[in-house]
């Protein structure tokens, strides 16, 4: 029987302070030694990540001593940012349910990771459920830990600990968390060891609407395209480069029959769209996109989301804020297409800026600041504005400042606009260091955008 391999995710901070966070880090380390202690007891060989490693040397340590039929989990708090550094996107009424994260568009492993979360809340029911997600519904796009570690892995959210309503949980009932997470994981292993040697099964493959001439291959889950194809289409993975980039380092390859594969969904971090059908085993990859590459990166432009389709992505994160802000879509469109800033980029920085219009950092929503506008005597608190509109128009001048030396077409509301050396960063990846010390601002940005590109299907 395969191994089972248990990482204890890190506390970041939030709103709850420090002490609060490390009461989560210490529960998830205790809860992480229970369950390793369990499996033991029932005779399932169980390993311990150890503690002190981030995410990318946890991911080394398991790839290092990882062999088939073995599998992973990471567990996090919803306190957490996760050792990812990845804080998931709920709204405030699910912010301290439990959830299981997979690799998206993995049907395989989605099932997997719904096994784990019911064995989990049968034990605990007095914890809610978010149910299952795929990895590119966190902030970063991806996780890591579902995407680079070698063996079947999954990312276990058990719930808020250091909420005041549920803190209790652990340190009253650490036996019965550990024992439903610890029976979810031994079902989990013991069907992989009981599978007999997978032979890999072919796929066909549609490339822009046409069938491409080879096959793939569907491996543990994931579909996998012939290396020939990845060169076709422009993209440059090479492994001798010496600097390669976090996609082109998790990139996953295979041999199989003396030819190389690489994982499809990876090929979606070059702007590849990427679908998988399960009724013909067909996977469609589209090169040929409806919004150039170059345009996610832009801050100028018409953008491509409709205000509609604002308002369903926003209400899927969090109906209470669309509730209190009905009228941001809108807004957003109207004020962009005035400054020729592109809203659906400052719409994402807006969801970026405050939690899908949760707030709970310093800025208050009666401030109508919606992307942490600060400045000179504003106090920790950062702007005011008078209403919404107003606090949009000073969001979309200030990224027309930094990405543009165009003349305002309204009369300036952006108090810091004059201080900007104007047009200095024309992309989201220019405009990140000026704009937040957040590490990995951009790419929170760009996978809101994707997110929202997605859901529409225009990616």
């Amino acid at each position: 029987m395969g191994r089972i391999f248990i990482a204890a995710g890190g506390s970041e901070g939030d709103s709850s302070g420090a002490i609060a966070n490390l009461t989560a880090t210490r529960q998830i380390i205790l809860l992480r030694d229970l369950m390793t202690q369990i499996l033991r007891s029932r005779s399932y060989d169980s390993l311990a990540v150890p503690e002190d490693l981030n995410i990318h040397q946890a991911i080394d340590w398991i790839n290092r001593r990882s062999q088939p039929g073995d599998v992973a989990i990471e567990l996090q708090s919803a306190s957490d940012q996760g050792s990812d550094g990845v804080r998931i996107s709920t709204a405030k009424s699910t912010a301290k349910s439990a959830a299981a994260f997979y690799i998206a568009q993995n049907e395989q492993r989605r099932l997997q990771a719904e096994q784990l979360l019911q064995a989990y809340l049968r034990r605990v029911p007095q914890i809610a459920s978010h149910g299952t997600k795929p990895d590119t519904y966190t902030d970063f796009g991806s996780l890591a830990f579902c995407r680079e570690v070698a063996i079947p892995s999954l990312a276990l959210r058990v719930g808020q600990l250091t909420n005041l309503e549920n803190q209790w949980v652990i340190p009253a009932q650490p036996q019965d968390v550990a024992l439903g997470i610890a029976e979810g994981l031994a079902s989990w292993s013991r069907a992989l060891s009981e599978q007999k040697i997978e032979t890999y099964q072919p796929i066909s493959i549609l490339l822009n609407g046409g069938l491409y001439d080879d096959e793939g291959i569907l491996a543990n889950g994931n579909a996998y395209v012939p290396f020939d194809l990845v060169d076709q289409m422009g993209i440059d993975l090479s492994q001798e480069s010496t600097v390669q980039s976090p996609v082109q380092r998790s990139a996953q390859r295979l041999g199989y029959r003396n030819l190389v594969y690489l994982r499809a969904i990876d090929l979606r971090e070059f702007n590849i769209a990427v679908q998988w059908e399960q009724d013909t085993r067909t996977l469609k990859l589209r090169s040929a996109l409806m919004i150039p590459a170059s345009q996610l990166d832009r801050i100028m432009g018409r953008g491509y989301a409709s205000e509609v389709q604002m308002m369903m992505f926003l209400k899927a994160h969090n109906p209470e804020g669309l509730a209190q802000f009905a009228d941001l879509p809108k807004l957003y469109r109207e004020e962009g297409q005035i400054e020729w800033v592109n809203p659906d980029i400052a719409f994402a920085q807006m969801c970026v800026e405050t939690q899908f219009l949760q707030f709970g950092g310093l800025i208050r929503p009666e401030q109508n600041n919606f992307a942490g506008l600060g400045g000179i005597g504003t106090g920790a608190s950062g702007q005011s504005f008078l209403d919404p509109r107003i606090g949009v128009r000073a969001h979309i001048q200030h990224l027309k400042a930094y990405a543009s030396t165009e003349p305002l077409i309204q009369a300036s509301v952006d108090p810091r606009f004059h201080l900007v050396r104007r047009g200095i960063s024309p992309t989201i990846a220019q405009l990140a260091p000026r704009w937040s010390v957040t590490p990995g601002y951009a790419t929170k940005v760009r996978a809101i955008i994707r997110q929202l590109y997605e859901s529409v299907g225009l990616l």
